[in-house]
């Protein structure tokens, strides 16, 4: 048997309602600001990442091909953000309906129940 110390990862993140609330508020801040200012300083600004959600909450389809995502890719990812790898994987399992129902919910604070 090898004397080699067991690769340990630390304890798995678990997002709280805290946590969710406080993604939910960032992106609404963000997508207020884009709907003021429009998109021109926030694209350097922020991460690829970052600009593809804002862009999927507020349906700019546009923004989303030019930064090759789509509903799907914003989705998978989110999932992890909001419920954690474990939970965001079995979300993404289950079709992403948790997720989904998250950016619900940022829609309608926002003002924009459409997807």
């Amino acid at each position: 048997m090898s004397d080699a110390k067991k690769i340990t990862w630390g304890k798995p993140r678990h997002p709280t309602d805290a946590d969710r609330d406080a993604l939910r508020e960032d992106l609404l801040t963000r997508a207020r600001a884009v709907r003021a200012d429009g998109w021109a300083d926030y694209r350097t600004e922020w991460s690829a990442g970052q600009v593809a959600v804002v862009a999927y909450v507020l349906g700019d389809a546009e923004v989303l091909a030019e930064f090759d995502e789509n509903e799907g890719t914003v989705l998978s990812r989110y999932a992890a953000d909001l419920f954690g790898f474990v939970g965001g994987r079995k979300d993404n399992e289950k079709g992403l309906v948790n997720t989904q129902a998250w950016f619900d919910t940022v829609r309608k604070a926002l003002g924009n129940p459409a997807s």
